[in-house]
């Protein structure tokens, strides 16, 4: 079935469960509301169906927008971490790493506009992904995969800001919620596990969790442990080229001015993860006045990748070592300048072979005491620190190159996400290879918080409480990263050893430590392809070389040497109100928040070509104003207004006073930091019409605005470095460069820094419609119906002048899920849509924007109660086997097309 085929018959799907939603909501409009109550009184949901009415529950007595996911028990999500599970809430979407999800954006803004808090406390999870998921995580976006969704029972994403919420989003404020021992009626245990297969893997991934919570003493003390585990074994292949790139191939009368892939390639990711989660929670109630809740979190995600590409690097190098070098035998160019067919002589092919072990390991710990003074007055203190530590200690690759092959040949003509690549000798032979770069880049990135909070609350009359509170907020954040040593292998300090090989390392037989590496499916890559080379065997090597042993240092990746640290203090001032205008009730809150934030950043810059640590501080405030009212015209009829102003701090990346230039392969860029970029600020505006009009359902419509004033954006220009605008000297790119062929000053480099924009606007909308078919007859009124729709636009000034939407924003977004349960059967299966979004603007090698094509995923679960107590369960994730295709330029020119194959699992819930 084609992907188009799929999306029309899930939007015919949806129109018709649109049309059946206005009909029933009609004839529930007209059956008198009173009565209805009353019978639905007498009926007890359970399960997946109970957890939706919670939820909703929750919303409708919120004074702000929130949307909200609740879990009876451990494991109820069917979800393979916290991001799968979020995706489910409107105006959520999400990114995925290696077939699992890992970032969130709400209502078009990505992760770095969205704050996380766990257990009440903001904190920062983070983890390393491949270079096409944005490898080490280094900004504010908060990784998802870092923890297992077995560890939360309730996530709720606030929309709109309020005076008592941190600051900070943009986006959303999203809070998770583990389980404490006072949510469970007394002695409890519960139990899952699961053994999963991946059709492209096709290797056994085990899940397991574990809760066990009891109270004593009448429920004045509770003790709670859960522990989730999961193991899985991922398999990504397909096609790549980085970038596309402009200019002449070849040279003389023979050149053809194109763009062509800067290294057009096919590859095999092989992923090995590994991810325990635990919680443990205290709680004490010593009166009925008094409640002291102690919760800690530990997670940790280790894992290791195997990276494996068979590629041409000269399509991205300059020079007579690079494109000007190629000879152009035969070739062919569309209608738009992209050079889809050709072949070549004097290409030089390389075969690369990448090797990381990553953990990241988080630990939070939170007090949380609330007491009441009296009837009318509340006090609560809360303490919390939260550790995430990001380790890749490992981050080897190594390149075997072959020089000047003839015959070399690549055609997208058939298909423009997966050409026939042919390389004109045979790839699999260990004498047609040399060992060219060594290439070792251990780092690591560090997020430390730590929260001080009193708040109080003053009930001054029926329907009126005033709130206030002091808050103390520290934030630090630190990332490294080494590389081999310059002055090992005799060169400048800022020079580049990557190609350097020992002279006992380059007088080893390939065949010593070399292997060979194959396509596990075919896919649809067209007849004739090469499927299988011979690659770098890194365990051999490392047994043989030591890699271990090899001198480093920070200095040719001084860059990724810094840190961040802010200090925010502040208060807020809040009242909430439950009045009548006129006839009409509403309720809500205004408030005020103060926060002022110190900032101090490291780097490293250059002076006289040498390295030089820097620092930078200075002090900014806002004062942030909210309003949330909700009037309710009818009984089941709510409309909710929220205005605030906002703000979100600049990325961590940008606040970095130095600078660093670099030379990886052939990508040359020169990155520099701006601390004194000011925040994103907005003001904010959100309106909603919720229509409860039956019995756990709803059918609503919310409006949203975000007026963003002052936004940070990267200025990327690609240039020669010399005469560049830094006013860096050539010497520099000189030694960066080291012995990397067609690298020079005179080579165009691509330069970076973050700047202020004048921003620009965001609107958009949502439309939710959630509802049990109860009215439908026998076995049919157990199937129930959940359906978001979400459209966002923005128009944001970037550097360049130009004007385009965010990045991370997909204009259209749905999520629709129908489900059935009964005493003993329930099953669900969910359509996912994300709309393409932009990934990069102006994109880069002269490209226009970067971005990443529409996506649909489908996922299914079923579970059968054997008893009360036992569960059977059977899940389906990525049906469809879909592909998160990027692309470069206005063309769509591919750049990553990696499948990663269907997940299944099949387990049991045991609980008593």
């Amino acid at each position: 079935m084609t992907r188009a085929l799929r999306r029309n018959l899930f939007a015919g799907a949806s129109g018709l469960v649109l049309a059946l939603s206005v009909g029933v909501a009609a004839a529930a409009a007209q059956t008198p509301p009173q009565e209805d109550a009353a019978e639905i009184d007498e009926v007890v949901v359970t399960g997946f169906r109970s957890s939706l009415a919670q939820a909703l529950n929750v919303k409708r007595r919120e004074a702000g927008a929130v949307d909200v996911i609740m879990a009876e028990d451990i494991a109820d999500f069917p979800d393979q971490n916290l991001a799968e599970a979020i995706q489910r809430i409107p105006g959520v979407a999400i990114t995925r790493d290696a077939g699992e999800g890992r970032n969130i954006s709400v209502r078009g803004l990505g992760p770095d506009f969205t704050r996380i808090r766990i257990n009440g406390m903001e904190a920062l999870g983070t983890t390393g992904g491949t270079d096409s998921s944005g490898g080490t995580n280094r900004g504010r976006g908060f990784d998802f995969n870092v923890f297992a969704s077995d560890l939360f029972n309730s996530i709720m994403v606030r929309k709109t800001a309020s005076a008592d919420t941190e600051e900070g989003s943009l986006g959303a404020t999203v809070d998770l919620r583990a389980a404490r021992p006072f949510d469970y009626p007394g002695f409890t245990v519960a139990v899952s596990g699961q053994m999963g297969w991946n059709d492209l893997a096709q290797n056994p991934d085990p899940r397991a969790a574990f809760l066990i919570s009891n109270t004593w003493g009448d429920g004045t003390f509770g003790a709670l442990l859960s522990v989730a585990y999961s193991g899985r074994e991922a398999l990504e292949e397909g096609h790549s080229t980085v970038r596309w790139q402009g200019g002449n191939v070849g040279s003389g009368p023979g050149a053809v001015n194109a763009f062509t892939p800067r290294l057009p390639r096919y590859g095999i990711l092989e992923h090995d993860q590994e991810r325990l989660g635990i919680t443990g929670s205290l709680q004490w109630r010593p009166t009925a006045r008094t409640e002291v809740s102690l919760d800690l979190l530990y997670a940790d995600f280790s894992a290791t990748r195997f990276e494996h590409f068979l590629q041409a690097p000269d399509f991205s190098a300059g020079g007579a070592g690079g494109r000007a070098g190629i000879v152009v035998v035969d070739s062919e160019v569309d209608g738009n300048g992209n050079m889809v067919y050709g072949v070549f002589d004097n290409v030089d092919v390389r075969s690369e072979s990448r090797f990381d072990e990553l953990t990241t390991e988080f630990t939070q710990l939170t007090l949380d005491v609330s007491h009441e003074f009296s009837d009318t007055f509340r006090v609560n203190a809360f303490l919390g620190s939260s550790t995430s530590e990001h380790d890749n200690p490992i981050q080897t690759t190594l390149l075997f190159d072959h020089a000047s092959s003839d015959g070399y040949s690549y055609d997208y003509r058939d298909n423009a996400n997966l050409p026939l690549i042919t390389y004109g000798f045979d790839v699999n032979d260990p004498a047609n290879w040399t060992l060219s770069q060594i290439r070792l880049r251990p780092q690591t990135a560090d997020n430390t918080y730590e929260t001080a909070q009193l708040s109080g609350e003053w009930d001054a009359r029926p329907g009126v409480t005033f709130s206030g509170g002091l808050f103390f907020k520290t934030y630090t954040f630190e990332t490294t990263e080494l590389r081999r040593d310059p002055a090992s292998c005799g060169l400048a300090p800022t020079g580049n050893a990557e190609g350097c090989i020992p002279a006992g390392v380059a007088g080893t037989p390939i065949t010593d430590f070399s292997r060979i590496v194959g396509l596990a499916d075919q896919w649809d890559i067209p007849a004739g392809s090469t499927l299988s080379w011979l690659i770098p065997d890194y365990h051999a090597a490392d047994a043989l070389f030591d890699f271990g042993s090899f001198p480093m240092s920070f200095i040719p990746s001084r860059g990724n040497n810094r840190s961040v640290e802010e200090e925010s203090q502040g208060a807020y001032v809040q009242v909430d109100f439950d009045a009548e205008l006129g006839s009409i009730p509403v309720r809500g809150n205004y408030g005020l928040r103060y926060i002022k934030t110190d900032q101090y950043s490291t780097g490293y810059t250059l002076a006289a070509g040498a390295p030089v640590f820097t620092s930078a501080s200075r002090s900014y405030d806002d004062l942030l104003p909210s309003m949330n009212l909700v009037f309710e015209p009818g009984e089941d009829f709510l409309i909710r207004f929220g205005a605030a102003k906002v703000m979100t701090r600049p990325g961590l990346g940008s606040l970095t006073p130095g600078g660093t230039v670099s030379v990886s392969g052939n990508n040359r860029t020169v990155n520099s930091g701006n601390p004194m970029l000011e925040p994103t600020r907005a003001t904010t505006y959100d309106l909603a019409f919720e229509w409860y009009f039956a019995p756990e359902s709803i059918l609503s419509l919310a409006l949203f605005r975000k007026e963003i004033n002052s936004f940070v954006a990267n200025d990327t220009v690609t240039q020669p470095f010399t005469g560049n605008s830094l006013g860096l000297p050539d010497s520099v790119a000189t030694a960066a460069c080291g012995a990397v062929p067609g690298c020079s000053p005179s080579a165009d480099w691509v330069f970076n820094q973050p700047v202020n924009t004048d921003g620009g606007d965001l609107d958009g909308y949502e439309i939710s419609y959630q509802q049990p078919l109860t009215f439908l007859p026998g076995f049919l009124g157990n199937l129930g119906v959940l359906a978001n729709y979400t459209y966002v636009d923005s128009q944001i000034e970037y550097p360049n002048g130009t004007t385009n939407t965010l990045t991370n924003l997909s204009k259209r977004a749905y999520n629709a899920t129908l489900y059935y349960e009964d005493d003993r059967f329930s099953a669900r299966v969910s359509g996912t849509y994300r709309d393409g979004y932009l990934t990069q603007v102006p994109g880069r090698n002269g490209n226009a924007i970067e971005g990443v094509v529409d996506t649909f995923n489908v996922d299914a679960s079923a579970s059968y109660n054997v008893t009360d107590q036992l569960t059977l369960t059977l899940e389906g994730i990525n049906l469809t086997d879909e592909v998160p295709t990027q692309y470069v330029g206005i063309y769509n020119l591919v750049s990553v097309h990696h499948h990663t194959g269907r997940q299944f699992f099949a387990g049991f819930r045991y609980s008593f």
